[in-house]
C-alpha cells in the first residue's frame, strides 16, 4: 500500500477520487432532500385542499350524511368532534392515526389559552365572533398512517377546525398519500447508488491516464538523468516537452544545472591538470638542485633552492585560498576596516608607486583578502610598467572605486576577460620564475565578488592598463 501510495500519479488519482466522492455524496443528500421536501410540500398542499372543501361544506350545513368525501385511496378523510370521535368517514376508511397532527393542534391551543389567560378574559362580543369563524384559518400538519380496504399506508395529514351553523365545534382531517415521496426518493437513491460508483470509476480511470500523459515528461528526465549519474557524461541533456508549463521550465532549468555542472567538473579538473603541471617544475627543480648538492656539495645552488621553495610556498598558498573561496567562503558580515589605511600602508612597502587617495573609506569586508587584491594588482602592474605605477581611491555614492594604471604596453580587448582565468599567463615566452603561475588575477576578481564588488580592465590614460576594483561602501 505504501509502495502504491508513493506514486504521485495514484496519488493524485486516490486525491480526485475522494474529493468527488465526497462532491457527489452532498450534492446527492442535497438532491434527496430538496426532492422529499417538495414532494412533501405537495402532499400538504392536497390534502390541505381536500380538508378545506370538506371544512367548507360542514360549514354552509350539509350534513354528515350528505358529505361527498374522496375514495379513501386516494385521500382518506375522518371528521371528528370535540370527544374526538368520529361523525364523517370517508369510503373505505377503516381507520386513521393522525396523532402527530392532533398533538400539534392541542399544544397550539394549549399556548393560546396561555396567553389568553395573561390578556383577561374576553368580553362576551369576542366570544361571539369567535364561535362565529366557521373555518379556521389555521392548518396543523403531520405523518400518520390509514387503513383502507384493509391495507395500512403512510399518509401525510392535515387537520382543519370547523364550526356548523348549528354550533358544533368539528375537526376535519384528511390525508395524501405518501407512496409517491416514497417511491420517488427511493427511485433517486437507488439511481445514486448505482451511477456513485459507475462515476467514480470513470473518474479515477480517466485522472489515473491524464495524470500519466502529464507526468510521462517527469519519468523521461527521471530516466535520462539516472543514465548521465551511470554514465558520468555530464554532456548530456534531459528532453525538454514542447510546452509552457512547470514540466518544461523544470527540464530547461534542470539542463542549465547540467551545464553549469559539466562547466564547473571541467573548470575543476583544468585547475588540477594546471595545478600539477605548474607544481612539477619547482618540485622538479628543487629536487634536481638538492640531488645535486647531496652528491657534489660544492655546486649546491642555495640561492635557488630558497626561490623554488618560496615559490612553492606561494603557489600552494595561492591554491588553498582558491580552494577556500570555491568553497563560498565570505567574509564576515560584522568585520570592518579602511580601505584607504589599507591601501597606504601597501602603497607605501613598493618602489615607484604613486599614490592619489581620499582619507577614509570605511568598508565592511576582510581586510586581509581586499589587501591581497591589491597586492596582486600590483604585482602585476610593476610586471609590465615602464617606469610608474598610480594608484588612485576615490568614492562615489555607494561605492568605492579603487585603481590601478601602469605604462606598459597594456591589455588588448579579446584577452581582457581571459586574464582573468585561472594559469593563464598572455606572454607565453615570459619565463616563469618572473611571470608567476597565472593565479594573482583570478584570485583577485574572484575576492572582488565575494565581497559583492567587481573588478575590470580598461586603458589607463597615458597608455598601459588600467585596472579598477569597485567594492561597495
Amino acid at each position: 500500500m505504501k509502495r502504491l501510495l508513493g506514486s504521485v500519479r495514484a496519488r493524485a488519482t486516490l486525491a480526485a477520487t475522494v474529493v468527488v466522492a465526497v462532491a457527489l455524496v452532498a450534492a446527492g443528500a442535497a438532491v434527496l432532500f430538496s426532492l422529499r421536501v417538495t414532494l412533501i410540500d405537495k402532499a400538504d398542499a392536497e390534502a390541505d385542499s381536500v380538508a378545506r372543501n370538506a371544512a367548507s361544506a360542514l360549514a354552509n350545513g350539509f350534513a354528515y350524511d350528505k358529505l361527498v368525501l374522496p375514495d379513501g385511496d386516494e385521500n382518506p378523510v375522518e371528521v371528528l368532534d370535540r370527544d374526538d370521535k368520529p361523525v364523517a368517514v370517508g369510503e373505505d376508511v377503516e381507520g386513521m392515526d393522525v396523532t402527530s397532527v392532533a398533538s400539534d393542534r392541542l399544544n397550539s391551543e394549549t399556548n393560546d389559552d396561555a396567553d389568553d389567560s395573561a390578556e383577561g378574559d374576553r368580553d362576551a362580543e369576542d366570544e361571539g365572533k369567535l364561535r362565529a369563524t366557521e373555518v379556521a384559518d389555521e392548518t396543523w400538519y403531520g405523518e400518520g398512517t390509514a387503513t383502507v380496504e384493509g391495507e395500512t399506508a403512510d399518509y401525510r395529514f392535515a387537520g382543519v377546525d370547523v364550526v356548523t351553523p348549528a354550533g358544533v365545534p368539528l375537526t376535519v382531517y384528511a390525508g395524501a398519500p405518501l407512496a409517491t415521496e416514497e417511491d420517488a426518493v427511493g427511485t433517486a437513491l437507488t439511481t445514486m447508488l448505482i451511477g456513485l460508483p459507475l462515476l467514480l470509476l470513470t473518474v479515477s480511470g480517466v485522472t489515473y491516464v491524464v495524470t500519466g500523459r502529464a507526468l510521462r515528461p517527469v519519468e523521461g528526465i527521471r530516466s535520462e538523468m539516472a543514465a548521465i549519474t551511470a554514465s558520468e557524461d555530464l554532456s548530456r541533456r534531459v528532453p525538454e516537452p514542447d510546452t509552457h508549463d512547470e514540466i518544461a521550465r523544470l527540464a530547461r532549468t534542470t539542463n542549465e544545472t547540467l551545464a553549469a555542472l559539466e562547466t564547473s567538473v571541467e573548470r575543476q579538473r583544468a585547475f588540477v591538470a594546471d595545478a600539477s603541471h605548474e607544481l612539477r617544475s619547482p618540485i622538479a627543480s628543487l629536487r634536481t638542485q638538492l640531488e645535486v648538492g647531496a652528491a657534489h656539495p660544492e655546486l649546491l645552488d642555495l640561492e635557488g633552492a630558497v626561490e623554488d621553495t618560496v615559490r612553492l610556498q606561494s603557489l600552494a598558498a595561492d591554491l588553498l585560498l582558491l580552494a577556500r573561496l570555491d568553497a563560498g567562503e565570505r567574509p564576515p558580515p560584522d568585520a570592518r576596516f579602511d580601505l584607504a589605511k589599507v591601501v597606504r600602508q601597501e602603497v607605501a612597502s613598493r618602489a615607484g608607486v604613486t599614490l592619489d587617495s581620499v582619507e577614509s573609506v570605511d568598508l565592511r569586508g576582510s581586510r586581509n583578502q581586499v589587501c591581497r587584491v591589491l597586492g596582486n594588482l600590483l604585482d602585476n602592474a610593476a610586471r609590465h610598467a615602464h617606469d610608474r605605477v598610480e594608484v588612485t581611491l576615490r568614492t562615489i555614492p555607494d561605492w568605492a572605486v579603487l585603481q590601478v594604471t601602469d605604462d606598459g604596453s597594456g591589455i588588448p580587448p579579446a584577452d581582457r576577460d581571459r586574464v582573468f582565468e585561472r594559469f593563464v599567463r598572455l606572454d607565453d615566452s615570459r619565463a616563469r620564475d618572473d611571470g608567476g603561475a597565472g593565479l594573482g588575477l583570478a584570485i583577485a576578481r574572484d575576492i572582488a565578488t565575494r565581497h559583492g564588488g567587481t573588478l575590470t580592465i580598461g586603458d589607463a590614460p597615458g597608455g598601459g592598463a588600467l585596472f579598477e576594483l569597485r567594492l561597495p561602501r
